[in-house]
């Protein structure tokens, strides 16, 4: 069976806005550009993947349930525009749980790279803090993009994708 390709997404910051513990549909607002950009990624063969630290759960700011139903939406909301988010991973701890899930440590993506058949050399990882491309990066993943408005690389996951299409 061959190997495919994965896109790894942190969720808060680079798919949507991050005011700090979203877990509430309303309260849920996409990053300008992230249909396009997941799209295109789709288009150059990717599938993806989201890895999301989730410690307002393990703090007790909301429940896993909370969560299920505000990803649900999200991936509702990509299908609709014919996007599809191969599987989320959370984790759900806080810091001082000291857990092999929580980024920068790797666990969320080498159980993807364990369950899908990922090539990390292949893949790659766009997130908006150097945590979340150490987690990549233990996990032999190839390539990290770091988005941001402060100190990121790129303003967007769009700038990430037409920076990816030039360098083909």
């Amino acid at each position: 069976m061959e190997k495919i390709k994965a896109l790894f997404l942190d969720r808060d910051g680079v798919i949507n806005y991050d005011p700090g513990y979203v877990y509430r549909i309303e309260d849920f607002e996409f990053m300008p550009g992230i249909f396009e950009a997941l799209a295109g990624f789709m288009m150059l063969g990717y599938e993806i993947f989201v890895v999301t630290n989730q410690s307002g759960i393990g703090r007790g700011y909301y429940s896993e349930d909370d969560f299920a139903k505000l990803s649900k939406y999200m991936i509702d909301e990509f299908k609709s525009y014919g996007i599809e988010i191969k599987k989320i991973y959370h984790c759900p701890h806080t810091p001082s749980d000291d857990c092999n899930c929580r980024k920068p440590k790797p666990g969320m993506i080498l159980q993807a790279l364990n369950e899908h058949n990922i090539d990390p050399q292949a893949s790659l990882i766009i997130g908006d803090k150097p945590s979340d491309l150490e987690a990549a990066r233990k996990a032999g993943v190839k390539s990290g993009y770091l988005i941001g408005q402060n100190d990121g690389e790129f303003k967007s996951v769009l700038e990430v994708l037409e920076y990816i299409k030039g360098q083909k």
